[in-house]
């Protein structure tokens, strides 16, 4: 069985010859890595360690320049500036970007935010590499990261903008603006999403949306504002997909338990996060209640026993949520977000033994 075949069998919810494997790491936790096994490149680690999954960079940006001012400062296709930062450990490094200007700020009406004139185009991209991306990765399964790029978003590239709690406060007191402001992230991301699909020609296994809804004991929007204000969008992203035959895999972290049953019903395949110790995300009772309409990748946390336990404790934990997800497939093994630098890398290896240990 193949990568891809592995992978759709399980998202189809039959059991695979073994649970499909991803691998999900920051760029220094790949040297790390790389330096501890002497290896290449992040290719042969993905090799060496038997996942299914390739992610593609998707359409190639030929817009207008993004540029970098004097402090170092960096703006991205939305016109949000971000600055590297870096935190250290003995040894390890781990960089982040941070927003430093959310250029709508400071506007008051929806007509200011329609006025905005850095709003990206559709056509700044290159789309006809997508096909060969996704060649490029054999018989691995070819994921489309839109996620990570924030094109296959609303709520993140809003909060980007306007700031986090702005864009919260809009969403009670200026709805209008709410409005216009999502509205055009979500046309911008609609036709960049259209086109992507049609330049993959069938070759793309799964297309990834992101947006994070919950904290570590809650959602931050109530279930009522979601349906309203982020489900039409939420759900046109999986109709598109579906359109083409694609699934659909949604990263979100923290508590998010009460939006499944609205998951479901927009027809989403596959959870992605499942962040342990989050209020209600009891991973069970996950499988149980909602495992016939959605698969699952993640589950295993980042937070606790990969930075800090040993191996031994990386191995149990990793057990428990294979035996406790895979039975008859729609499981993707998998950490629920990143696996940073601070991680030691024998812990790592313990994490990919127990894959395929209990894996099958």
């Amino acid at each position: 069985m193949t990568s891809r075949e592995r992978v759709a069998q399980s998202l189809r919810h039959q059991p695979p010859d073994r649970v499909p494997v991803d691998f999900w790491s920051t760029r220094e936790a790949d040297q790390r890595l790389l330096a501890h096994l002497q290896l290449a490149n992040r290719e042969e680690l993905l090799t060496a360690f038997g996942v299914d999954c390739r992610y593609i960079a998707g359409p190639k940006y030929t817009g207008p320049p993004l540029e970098t001012d004097e402090a170092g400062n960096q703006r991205d296709l939305w016109g949000v500036s971000r600055r590297r930062l870096t935190l250290a450990g003995p040894d390890w490094q781990q960089s982040y970007w941070e927003v430093v200007e959310s250029p709508l700020a400071r506007c008051e009406t929806s007509a200011e935010v329609a006025a905005y004139p850095g709003w990206p185009s559709p056509d700044w991209f290159d789309y006809s590499v997508v096909r060969e991306q996704c060649l490029a990765c054999g018989d691995a399964c070819r994921v489309f990261e839109g996620d990570r790029l924030n094109r296959l978003a609303q709520l993140k590239p809003a909060m980007y903008l306007r700031g986090v709690e702005q864009i919260l406060v809009d969403l009670r007191l200026a709805p209008d603006l709410f409005a216009a402001l999502v509205g055009r992230i979500r046309e911008f991301c609609l036709e960049y999403q259209r086109r992507t699909l049609e330049a993959a020609e069938g070759e793309l296994d799964l297309l990834m949306t992101g947006d994070d809804f919950g904290t570590q004991h809650g959602l931050f929007i109530s279930v009522a504002d979601w349906r309203s204000a982020l489900r039409p969008g939420f759900e046109a992203f999986i109709a598109l997909a579906h359109q083409h035959d694609v699934p659909v895999m949604h990263h979100t972290c923290g508590s998010i338990v009460e939006l499944l049953p609205e998951f479901v019903d927009c027809g989403l395949d596959v959870l992605q996060g499942l962040q342990p110790g989050t209020q209600g995300m009891d991973l069970p009772r996950l499988k149980r209640e909602y495992g016939r309409d959605l698969a699952f990748q993640g589950g295993i946390g980042i937070q606790h026993a990969l930075p800090r336990g040993t191996p031994e404790e990386v191995r149990e934990e990793a057990r428990q949520v294979l035996e406790t997800m895979s039975p008859g497939g729609g499981y993707l093994a998998a950490t629920s977000h990143a696996i940073q630098a601070d991680v030691p890398p024998e812990n790592v290896l313990a994490l990919v033994e127990a894959y395929r240990e209990f894996g099958g």
